[in-house]
């Protein structure tokens, strides 16, 4: 059985479950910076997800089939996630830095692509760190079954993807979340600040972040120190962060609205990774 939506956004640990998987995530991009930075910001998920997707969906009787340009640029630009320049550079940089590769065999057209290792594990280590997060839950075993069975994840990856990208409140966050997510590396930001949560007393107002160095946050992610102050800056406009110290500007806080616009948010894409999983595990 898996979680819906709305039980998952209400349940007492979802916060604490959020933070942990920020945190895994976190320490996956210091092990691997730039194969995380492919999941960096909104767009770049979504197009990562969606190309992952049309490989596992290969059919070798069906032309065209599996990850090609047209397929990725005509499921992208249905939504309306990016344009069809966007996706060839895309396509491009991931060729470039050899995250892809052209499928074996002989070319034809259109050429298909496949991923490398490099990125077979770290697609599977987020489908697991989200796994384990929702393990955190209900005590569960899905995390440990993929490991047993890391085929589930072919299964399970594609329909998860599919349906996110088909749901419009996951592909359009939330104003507050999205100032950071459609831009490059603000994902990481928010994946940083969710990590670093004080759980320990009762959520108010404003919940605790610590002392943030910016000027280090912005060097550890290869992002300029301008462009994550502006977005900072235009995030405490909203009154969504702040700082205990206003005139240092080290010690922050989110607001009660930030971290619920955002656990809402997040509840529609675990809850397709929990639904996925299910149904791969009942296939």
């Amino acid at each position: 059985m898996s979680f819906p939506i709305e039980q998952l956004a209400r349940h007492p640990k979802f916060v604490a479950s959020l933070s942990f998987l920020s945190e895994t995530l976190r320490n996956r991009y210091d092990s691997g910076p730039r194969v995380a930075r492919m999941l960096a910001s909104h767009q770049r998920w979504l197009l990562s997800q969606s190309a992952y997707a049309l490989h596992l969906e290969y059919d070798p009787a069906v032309p065209g089939s599996g990850l090609t340009v047209v397929a990725l640029r005509n499921l992208i630009t249905h939504y309306r996630v990016a344009s069809r320049n966007t996706v060839l550079s895309f396509i491009e940089e991931l060729l470039t830095y050899r995250f892809l590769e052209l499928a074996p065999g002989p070319a034809r057209r259109p050429r298909r692509y496949v991923p490398t290792e490099t990125t077979y594990s770290a697609m599977f280590g987020w489908y697991l760190a989200n796994l384990a997060a929702l393990d955190l839950l209900d005590d569960g075993s899905r995390a440990a079954a993929l490991v047993a069975s890391p085929m589930l994840m072919d299964l399970a990856q594609p329909r998860m993807a599919r349906n996110c990208l088909a749901t419009d409140i996951w592909r359009e966050p939330p104003e507050s979340v999205a100032l950071f997510l459609w831009t490059e590396s603000g994902g990481l930001v928010v994946d940083y600040i969710m990590s670093k949560l004080d759980l320990s007393g009762e959520v108010v107002d404003r919940i605790d972040i610590g002392r943030v160095d910016a000027r280090a946050l912005a060097a550890h992610f290869m992002i300029s120190r301008t462009h994550l102050q502006r977005l900072l800056r235009k995030s405490a406009d909203r009154g969504d962060i702040g700082w205990h110290d206003e005139s240092k500007k080290t010690r922050m806080w989110i607001s009660r609205n930030f971290l619920d616009q955002y656990c809402g948010w997040q509840a529609v894409k675990l809850a397709a990774v929990d639904e996925a999983f299910a149904w791969a595990r009942s296939a």
